[in-house]
């Protein structure tokens, strides 16, 4: 094997992903910041902004996974030079996440009474039910951002994206800084407070980018002059086709991770606590693995719109090695630092919550050693995940992911994450394994078809 024909990508693939890896922390990081701000009002309040995030995390994998139909599109006719087929792919794209916004908003909304009957804390019900009120209506601007995010995607324009979602995060902060502590004259809101701040910066994010986007040349005739409901069914069930079942793919892994939320509140507050810090500071690592998912999908997609399969294959293979070694990189990060991340969420110095505080980072540690292992199978399972979507193979990969985490993840979660077993960390032992599983079929699967592509070519 000659590395250099794989780490020579390296480079492009960095400039290509960075971006989008920015991107998708500032997501991310937007919760970090609810959870910092949010964890110096109490256990409690750190427990209900977890609890409400779970239902939040459903719906926006639906949303954002159905998204990423729009991405593979856009690339194969990006590359092929195709204006009409672009701008048809970005109208519908865009009339269907609108809709699958305000649908997912009802749902969620609709949907608050379970809150009451999945045995969760009282108090941390009681604390979540009004900030869920907010932060499901911001899934409409959120998951219209992510039309607009796909198709930037698509056309390789990844910095337009990251720009909004980092004058999303400033906004809130500041906004987050003002509501939830009560400043410059405002009442102090708690954690309805950070609910605001996440509604008014998402908004500020989509308007943000639909401007950057009516500003470039390339992309100004494809996102202006649009009539939003003149639809053709062709190409809606286009998109449809190939966005339903990669929202079932992201909905089978986000969902394992709140039944995760869900069996760790069983176990009380202080471990559903000390399972949000865990799983705040593994998914920011995680979007550094989806930032590179998204890079395999828009290059890969670019080579199948040129039939060009050999280097379609090269350029994959180019991806998930340089998304392995950061992922090494980020496993040794959390074993060495496990003891010391936890303290970024909790007061010590807090005396009333003391003995509450000093479980939350004593459990957060040990997850965090769970975590560190699986950074390896996630990144590996969402690169070769993006590549199978820029070839277009979307209904396999959605019975593989179903297979591995609710088949064999869930049950190793369910069974040893009882309180007369391993606690959240058998919790996190299921994760490991439906991750694990993932990332080895969804990888023969890329295998098998590549090969069968260039076979295919080479007969013709």
């Amino acid at each position: 094997m000659n590395f250099k024909e794989y780490t020579s990508e390296f480079s492009y693939n960095w400039k290509l992903a960075a971006p989008v890896m920015l991107g998708m922390l500032g997501h991310t990081f937007v919760s970090f910041v609810d959870n910092i701000m949010v964890g110096q009002l109490g256990t409690a309040e750190l427990a209900a902004v977890s609890l409400g995030n779970s239902f939040m995390f459903i719906a926006m994998s639906l949303g954002i996974g159905f998204s990423t139909a729009i991405t593979p599109l856009i690339a194969e006719a990006d590359s092929s030079n195709n204006f009409d087929k672009a701008k048809s792919t970005f109208k519908h794209g865009l009339f269907l996440c609108i809709s699958m916004g305000v649908l997912m908003f009802l749902g969620v909304y609709f949907s608050k009474p379970l809150l009451y009957f999945m045995k969760q804390p009282t108090e941390v019900v009681d604390l979540a039910i009004p900030y869920l009120d907010l932060v499901a209506f911001s899934l409409i601007p959120m998951i219209i951002f992510q039309g607009f995010k796909q198709f930037s995607d698509g056309m390789s324009m990844t910095k337009y994206p990251m720009y909004a979602t980092l004058l999303a995060n400033v906004s809130n902060v500041l906004l987050n800084y003002v509501l939830i502590f009560g400043k410059f004259g405002f009442p102090a809101m708690g954690i309805v407070g950070a609910a605001y701040g996440t509604l008014l910066s998402r908004f500020i994010m989509v308007i943000y980018l639909w401007w950057l986007l009516t500003k470039n040349e390339r992309s100004k005739k494809l996102v202006t002059n649009i009539k939003l409901f003149v639809l053709d069914s062709l190409m809606l069930r286009k998109i449809i086709n190939l966005g339903a079942p990669s929202a079932m793919q992201m909905f089978f892994e986000v969902a394992i991770f709140t039944a995760a939320i869900w069996l760790s509140g069983l176990l009380g507050k202080n471990p559903q606590a000390a399972n949000q810090i865990a799983l705040n500071l593994s998914s920011m690592t995680f979007m550094v693995a989806m930032g590179l998912g998204v890079t395999s999908m828009i290059r890969v997609g670019n080579q199948k719109g040129l039939q060009k399969y050999n280097e379609l294959r090269r350029i994959a293979f180019s991806i998930f090695l340089l998304g392995t070694i950061l992922a090494v990189g980020f496993c040794f990060l959390f074993f060495a630092l496990h003891e010391y991340l936890p303290h970024l969420y909790i007061d010590s110095n807090d005396v009333e919550n003391y003995a509450d505080n000093m479980e939350v980072l004593k459990l957060a540690s040990n997850l965090l050693i769970a975590a560190a292992f699986f950074q390896i199978s996630d990144s590996i399972q969402v690169m070769v995940l993006g590549a199978l979507r820029g070839l277009q193979d979307v209904k396999i990969p959605t019975i593989i992911t179903f297979i591995s985490y609710w088949i064999i993840g869930f049950p190793i979660s369910f069974y040893f994450g009882k309180e007369s077993m391993y606690g959240s960390f058998g919790i996190w032992l299921g994760l490991l394994a439906g991750l694990t599983t993932a990332s080895i079929l969804l990888y023969l699967r890329f295998n098998y078809l590549t090969l069968k592509l260039i076979n295919n070519n080479e007969l013709t």
